[in-house]
């Protein structure tokens, strides 16, 4: 299992609003962080923004290629666009490492309305790409990057689904580590849940007036799972 006590995590498209936002929550938690672009100089300066909200140095930017390389955890957190791309360019560096899934399929024109890709899902897109053995999870896809941006406690909860149990403890591990509650929501294909309700999500703030709703789940004493 992926050590995540000692891993540098590397964040895939680390320089929006979410990549930034978990890359602040995992930092804060004294952990090192390289943010990910296709652009050095755009990485560069969003981890310098990171490590000014922090005021410490534990974020450092890099073209994606080299952050995979350098990193014993990636997260990607691309536009759905970009996601199959990024993985088939950078495979080889992802070979070994679990790979934290964020991307949710929003129709950029329809983000209000659930659509999924042939695969089933984004993460189980991952997996196909590479490779049965690989280990993902997906996470996150449901927390506001403006809950992650600050110091407050979260109401929000985390599921997290996976490629083995191996992949979700190690997810769990990380959301916990990020200040949030997570639950294991089973396999990845369960996945389609989650990114999908990210749809329902943004209409429910478009309805309500809101920019961070989220889910909560309740009817259960953690210390009796």
């Amino acid at each position: 299992m992926t050590d995540t006590a000692k891993s540098t995590i590397a964040i895939l498209g680390g320089t929006g609003k979410e990549g930034k936002g978990l890359a602040f929550r995992w930092a804060k938690a004294g952990r090192r962080v390289i943010l990910g672009s296709r652009l050095l100089e755009r990485a560069q300066e969003a981890a310098q923004e990171v490590n000014d909200r922090l005021q410490s140095d534990g974020v450092t930017g890099a073209d994606n290629p080299t952050a995979a390389k350098s990193a014993d955890i990636v997260a990607i957190t691309v536009p759905y666009s970009a996601h199959r791309v990024t993985l088939e360019s950078l495979k080889p560096f992802l070979e070994g490492k679990l790979l934290i899934d964020v991307t949710v399929p929003l129709n950029p024109g329809k983000i209000t309305r659930v659509q999924m890709p042939p695969a089933g899902s984004a993460a189980q897109e991952a997996l196909e790409i590479l490779g049965e053995q690989a280990m993902v999870a997906a996470a996150f896809q449901n927390i506001s990057y403006e809950h992650l941006l600050n110091d407050l406690p979260v109401e929000c909860d985390v599921l997290v689904t996976g490629s083995s149990k191996e992949a979700r403890v190690a997810a769990l591990e990380l959301v916990a580590e990020a200040g949030l509650t997570g639950w294991d929501a089973g396999a990845l294909e369960n996945s389609v849940v989650a990114e999908g309700l990210t749809s329902v999500l943004i209409n429910i703030n478009k309805q309500y007036g809101s920019t961070h709703a989220g889910i909560k789940i309740t009817g259960i004493v953690r210390n009796q799972k």
